[in-house]
């Protein structure tokens, strides 16, 4: 069975981070988001991946490959208009062939890794399945309607809604989904909305179950979605003891506290759990809890807690916590003025600068 990842939105809701860098690249955990959707696959032993792409001079592709440093085949798709999640399952089609296919938003992250829904649908007489999770306002969501495992109707952000279910982004299809495409129309924010495919094979009499999923899950669209996502992430990593070593001078290292290849610690305090890169250098700082620190940054005089700082960063000399803050490839915080609030918080693209 093969399998298909969407990842080729223009991600508008994480700007200015995906001004110059695409949604599936934004780092969880030191992780690009699309890689856990990757991963997930992987586990249920599905490992020839076609990636739906814009195009393909994207920066997922020179960053994914051919999928071997994930252990995956990667073919790319290119939809080069955005016309609705149905429009890109219809561009699968040829890809796929007459197997059996799952569907995976490029962008969501799942505690539960589902790996029961992926490996027993090809043996079931199920004609789709789609994954449901809970949520607490099921008007800004597709909701599904149950009886007992079958889905009886699907609806997109209901001012009623008939459950709490949301369709969460994993999806099971047979060859039937590309007839039920065709079949449809484009709705009223002109997309080929999969939300209608599905309910046309509901009623066209065709058996839809579901699958509930367990634990928490994100849609990791904006910037406090990406970061409540890395705490979630990493609240989920296992324990390892406090750190010691070379290169860590005069300083404490909790546990859970995962720190790469020539990277060093000085004078300062790391609190985990924290996820830091290769060639990081820490000099006089504070890291706090559910910071994921990419390679190559420099943090000097400064505090930082709950964010995520990408690679090749520089942030220096800030007075005050960073809290809760995304800040992209590049960029540069540095503050020459000691009359400044207690506590910051950016959300920046690749390259900014900052002086404070």
């Amino acid at each position: 069975m093969k399998a298909i990842i969407l990842a080729a939105g223009q991600g508008t809701r994480l700007r200015p981070v995906t001004l110059t860098m695409p949604k599936p690249l934004v780092p969880v955990a030191n992780q690009p988001l699309i890689a856990y959707a990757i991963d997930m696959l992987k586990a249920a032993g599905l490992t020839d991946v076609g990636i739906i792409v814009n195009t393909l001079e994207s920066p997922i592709v020179g960053a994914l490959g051919d999928g071997a440093r994930y252990g995956v085949n990667i073919t790319y798709l290119v939809q080069s208009e955005q016309r609705g999640l149905a429009h890109a399952c219809g561009l699968a089609k040829d890809y796929v062939g007459d197997e059996p296919f799952a569907m995976l938003l490029g962008d969501n992250i799942f505690q539960d890794k589902m790996t029961t829904m992926l490996t027993e649908f090809a043996s079931s007489d199920s004609e789709a399945s789609i994954a449901l999770g809970e949520v607490a306002d099921p008007t800004r969501f597709g909701i599904a309607q149950i009886e007992g495992n079958r889905v009886m109707g699907v609806v997109e952000k209901p001012k009623q809604p008939p459950s709490n279910l949301a369709i969460s982004g994993v999806y099971l299809f047979r060859r039937s989904i590309f007839d039920a495409i065709a079949n449809i129309k484009p709705s009223w924010r002109n997309e080929y909305e999969i939300t209608d495919a599905i309910q046309y094979l509901i009623s066209a009499g065709k058996p839809v179950t579901h699958y509930t999923i367990s634990g928490w899950w994100i849609d990791a669209g904006k910037p406090d979605a990406i970061i409540r996502a890395n705490q979630l992430v990493m609240g989920d990593m296992p324990y390892t003891p406090p750190l010691e070593g070379d290169n860590i001078v005069s300083s404490e290292v909790s546990s859970r506290v995962v720190l790469g290849e020539g990277s060093q610690v000085v004078n300062s305090v790391i609190r985990g759990p924290v996820v830091i890169g290769a060639g990081v250098t820490i000099k006089d700082s504070y890291v706090g809890p559910y910071t994921a620190i990419g390679d190559k940054v420099t943090l000097e005089g400064s505090e930082i807690e709950a964010s995520i700082v990408m690679k090749d960063c520089t942030l220096r000399g800030i007075t005050g916590r960073i809290d809760s803050s995304l800040i992209a490839d590049g960029s540069i915080v540095e503050s020459s003025n000691k009359t400044v609030p207690v506590v910051h918080r950016f959300i920046l693209a690749e390259n900014s600068y900052v002086q404070l």
